[in-house]
Formats: C-alpha cells, structure tokens, sequence
C-alpha cells in the first residue's frame, strides 16, 4: 500500500573533497555547477539536502556518534564551515539553499551575513526560497490502513513546482518509513500514481496544511527516535528538504488521534465475537484468553484499532508478537491461528471490507501459520527474557533448552530489577518512602556554570510543576546535580537550556517508566511540548548529560541508571512488588 512513483532527479550524495590540491577542482563543485544549470531547482535542492543529511547525527546512537568523531567524519558545523570559507558561487548556492533548511538562527544568521558579503548572482528561486509556498496537501489512504501517503505541493518564487511525498507506517506506530520529493506539480503527480495503482480501496483526500504539517512533523520524529532507523534511495537523503516544506505551512494541526478503547467497549466487542456466529463455536475458554492477547495487540500497537486487520497485521502478530511477547505453553498458543480467522473475518464484516480484500487477509494466516506453528515449539527467548535479548541484556543466541515458560523466569526478572536499582543488595533493601523535598544541592559546582544550571533547573522544576509531581521534581534535581558536578564543560556550551531542561525531564521519565501504562502514560510528545521543541535534538543532549554525570546509555531508548535516589515512589513500589512476586515464585520452585 502506499503507491509508490519512481523519484526524478534524486542523486546520491557526491564525496566531498574541500581541500583540493595543485588547483584541481572539486568533484563538488562540478556537481553543483551542473545542479545550478539543470532545467529545474530540484537538482541542488536535494543536492544540499543529501549534505546535510549526512551529517545529521540525530539519526545515530551515541555509539555512532563516537565512531564519526574517531573517524575525522564531518560535523555539520565542519561542512558549513568549509563552504563559508571557499568562495565561489557554487558555495554561494549550496549557502543559500542550507539557510533556508536550517531551523538553528545563529547558522542562518552567519550565513546569511557571508552571503551578503559575496554580492553573487542567484537564480530567482534560490534567493527567495523563504518566500515560496506550500498551496495543497492531498492524503493518499488504504481501507486496510497500513500507512498513508501524504503528498504536499510547493511552489517556488520563479513558478517551478515541487512534490514532497511522505509515507508514515501505521504498523510501526505512525512513523516516517520513507520519502521522496519530485518536480513536479502535485497534481501531475496524483495523476501518474492513481493511474500506476488503480484499486477501489485507496482513497485520495484533501488535508488541511496545517494537518499535513503536524502528521508529518510527528511522524518524522517518531522515526528519529527508532533503531535502527529506516533508510531507502531516497530516505533520509531527503529529510532536511522535507522539514523545509513542513516549515512552509501553518501550525496548529490536530495530528493523528489514536481510537480510545477503554475495558468496557473492549469486553462489549469480545462478548459481541463470541455471540457472533463467527465465535460461537470457540467456547473453549483458552480461546477466550487469547482474545484477550490479540485485543492488547491491536488496540496497543500499530494504529490502535482492533477491528483493523490486514496482511501486514497478520504477519506482526504470528512471526514475530504472539512468539515473543505472549509467555504460553505451545499447547495453548497453538490454537491462536484458529482464533484469529474467526475475528478477522468477524472484524472485516463489521467494517465491510470487500471480500476479495478479506480472502487475502485470511490467505496470509494460512501463510504463516506453519512457521508460527514451528517458533511456538522451538525453545527460544520469551516475555521479558525476549525483550532483554533484544536490548543486549542477554544473548539471544544462548542455548533455551527447555520452553517451559517458568523455567528461569523468575532468575531472569530479579536480574533486571537488580539492575533498575544497581545492586542485588539495592533491590532486598528498597524502601518506598517518597523522596524528600531537598534544596538544590550547589556544593561543588563551578561558579562559572551556575546562571546557565539555574537557568535549566528553574525550566526542569516548572515542567515537573505543571506535568508532574514534586518527587519527579527532586529527582531531576539530583540527576542535574550529577551533571553539572561530573563535568561542567557541558553547561559551558553554547546551548538552549530548554533542551537541557527537557533532557534532564525525559532522562528521569525514561528511568522511572513514566511513558509506559505502569508509569503513568505520559506522552513523550507532550514532554516535548511544554518546553516547544523536538524530540531529536533532546535524546542527543541526553545522551551527552548521562555520560556527565557517569552513566552508560547505548541509544537504544532503555534507561536504567540504576540508581534509587533517581527512582520516586511508584517506581520503586512497583519494583518491589515485583521482586516479591518473583521471589515467592523462586522459593516455589527450589
């Protein structure tokens, strides 16, 4: 789904060589020469795009981040630099084309300052980039709904059309898998893709640019903090040139809206099912429970919708969610397949899929049921063990003799809470007091670096404040104490505190689940919005202050700092339980 039109003049990024020797030119700057005479503006606009994307670290790990620096990889301050101090008008035009892309006033002002200075002649379009307009967006929609594609429409101050296309991932949260951008005028470009993929059940809508912004926006940013990130041809060569034609239309889009389904309206559609003819003859009542598990899955993953089911659906949910994440003997897992065919068919009745649509969707249960069949039976990794293999914690390839679901599970969630709380010794003796409201502690803080951490400290505590509560409060304290205690150069950096302050906030959250249903839900885009900026540049500021205050972070988006006095009391109640549980389990069993 998602129709997609072969993108024109889209070109790898060409290897830069800014300091070429014995008078040879640069291989850039034939490039850009040919860009500049090329028969539309498309060439050198993604041309600059393609650049800095390329050195756009918020789509690596910290990891990276230290390989790029080890390896004299350009920093974008580093490519602008050299362009700003090799004067030609090649420069000039790849200046004016990353000014417009940039959002960080400083680079635009410096910029903008050398640019006056050189006095070149650009084309019209490139000297008023600032002024062209984003005049249509169309939404392109599947009945199925694994992703949209959302198209926007640009037009550039000589008249010469751009189209940006953006394909954003239901299946995966509503992310930014991928993008092109053509020139083109949008409506040149519909056409050719409703008659490359003519199919009943695609929709083509107008949305509102305002609407089309936030979608977009969001989505991109949902993708930055994903890893590994998605790449194509095209993608992310053409993100900054896709932000720059977001920052082109108006603000104060709605964004895309998850279906609330509260237990009520869940336990009316299971009672519905089961009473259907579609589940009357699953009276079983494991069938009953595995309903439960496939509505946690529909209504917790993807779009949120659990009468939404297609192939792509399916496949998630056999080959890779119920084998993982659902800790069942084989005998009970085994008649998931079953269940499933009957709520699929149940659910596209109820949303009047055509039948030929509802026939494939049956076919790819059919299609995986073998290999699911064969993993359900295979020792593997399973519930928490599996996720902890996927973050590293435990090898995913180590022997799982034996696929009883009990068999070390208990060994394997005490070692995680351990770790939350740093110790063995830290987890038998965890209290769950609130933590006490405590002055900021400035003992051992350089002097020089105090206005810019009270300045961060003041936004932290009203976010806390306003969001949250005063143990979150007292917790980011402390954690901004360690920062600026273990090493003051980060406070000495040319940096907004409201990223800071939003970096200590998410750390915090991060630590103590508050963006899981157990912590309290909180919406790390609404974090973000209070302090009114993006999640990217935040997880790398976070990144520098856990390495300050002397904690590892592998860029994978789990934070355990192990650490009680970070913890406030819900975390720490819950851990607790926890341990309890699981070691009533293990006395059990020994």
């Amino acid at each position: 789904m998602g129709g997609r039109v072969t993108p024109k003049g889209v070109h790898p990024a060409p290897r830069i060589r800014p300091h070429p020797s014995n008078h040879e030119e640069p291989d850039l700057i034939r490039t850009v020469r040919l860009a500049l005479g090329a028969e539309h503006p498309l060439e050198l606009l993604v041309l600059a795009s393609s650049l800095l994307a390329a050195v756009d670290e918020r789509r690596a790990n910290p990891i990276e981040r230290a390989q790029r620096a080890s390896n004299d990889q350009l920093s974008r301050a580093e490519l602008i630099h050299t362009f700003l101090g090799l004067e030609c008008v090649e420069t000039s035009a790849l200046l004016s084309a990353m000014v417009a892309m940039s959002d960080d006033e400083l680079e635009r002002a410096r910029i903008r300052k050398v640019l006056a200075s050189r006095g070149d002649a650009l084309p019209e379009w490139l000297a008023a980039l600032d002024s062209a307009e984003a005049y249509w967006a169309i939404e392109m929609t599947h009945i199925l709904g694994d992703g949209d594609d959302i198209i926007v429409g640009v037009r550039l101050a000589d008249a010469h059309e751009l189209s940006v296309l953006v394909y954003i991932d239901h299946n995966l949260g509503s992310l930014a898998k991928d993008a092109f951008v053509v020139g083109e005028p949008l409506e040149d470009l519909v056409l050719a893709m409703k008659s490359a993929a003519e199919d009943p059940d695609t929709s083509w809508n107008d949305l509102n640019l305002a609407e089309a912004r936030k979608r977009i926006t969001d989505a991109i940013e949902l993708g930055a903090m994903t890893f590994p990130p998605f790449e194509s041809d095209t993608w992310p060569a053409c993100q900054p040139l896709i932000e720059w034609a977001c920052g082109l239309m108006p603000t104060g889009g709605v964004g895309y809206v998850r279906p609330e389904w509260d237990d009520d309206a869940l336990d009316a559609l299971k009672r519905q099912f089961l009473s259907s003819p579609f589940g009357a003859t699953l009276q079983d009542p494991d069938f009953s429970q595995l309903l439960d598990s496939v509505l946690w899955f529909a209504t917790g993953y993807g779009p949120g919708d659990p009468l939404r089911w297609s192939p792509v659906a399916v496949e998630i949910l056999l080959d890779d969610w119920i084998p993982r994440k659902i800790v069942a003997p084989a005998t009970f897992l085994t008649k998931a397949p079953e269940l499933l065919r009957a709520f699929v068919a149940f659910s596209q009745e109820q949303r009047d899929i055509r039948p030929e649509l509802r026939r494939e969707t049956l076919a790819a249960i059919d299609a995986y049921e073998p290999d699911y069949q064969r993993t359900i039976r295979t020792p593997r990794p399973q519930g928490p063990a599996a996720l902890l293999a996927a973050m590293g914690v435990l090898d995913p390839k180590r022997p799982w003799e034996d696929n009883d679901p009990e068999l070390g599970y208990w060994e394997i969630m005490l070692e995680a809470l351990a770790r939350a709380v740093g110790t063995e010794k830290n987890l038998s003796r965890l209290d769950v007091l609130p933590l006490p409201e405590e002055p900021f502690d400035w003992t051992g803080i350089a002097e020089d670096v105090r206005p810019r951490v009270e300045e961060v400290l003041e936004l932290s505590d009203r976010c806390c404040d306003q969001l949250l509560d005063a143990e979150y409060r007292r917790a980011c304290r402390r954690l901004l104490e360690l920062i600026a205690k273990g090493d003051p150069e980060v406070f000495r950096r040319k940096a907004r505190a409201d990223t800071a302050a939003a970096a200590v906030c998410w750390i915090v959250g991060k630590d103590n689940d508050l963006f899981g249903p157990s912590g309290g839900g909180l919406l790390v885009k609404d974090l973000m919005a209070h302090f009114g900026i993006h999640q990217g540049g935040v997880s790398q500021r976070a990144a520098t202050f856990l390495k300050a205050a002397g904690f590892e972070y592998d860029g994978y988006g789990e934070i355990r700092l192990g650490s009680p006095d970070l913890l406030v009391s819900a975390r720490r109640r819950r851990i607790v339980e926890l341990r309890d549980r699981y070691n009533k389990i293990a006395k059990e069993n020994t």
